[in-house]
């Protein structure tokens, strides 16, 4: 059996992956409508929504990483 970070991971670990993915996918798509409507404001509104779900992103692999170490050390908190 394989272990893949979303079969070992914590339910927090799954919800940070799904809202990284949601907030960078509507933020790309809104980039994408504001660049072909050819207004700025929208595609300078989609950054910080880009930006956020690259900070989900980097949370999860925080997470992930916490509960690998108390996986592999699972006397120490």
């Amino acid at each position: 059996m394989l272990n893949t970070p979303w079969d070992t991971g914590s339910p927090l670990y799954r919800r940070l992956v799904i809202t990284a993915l949601i907030l960078t996918g509507v933020g790309i798509a809104l980039a994408v409508t504001g660049a072909m409507l050819q207004t700025d404001p929208l595609v300078f509104a989609a950054l910080p929504i880009i930006i956020a779900g690259m900070a989900a992103h980097l949370a999860g692999l925080v997470v992930r990483g916490r509960d690998a170490r108390r996986r592999s050390h699972p006397t120490q908190r």
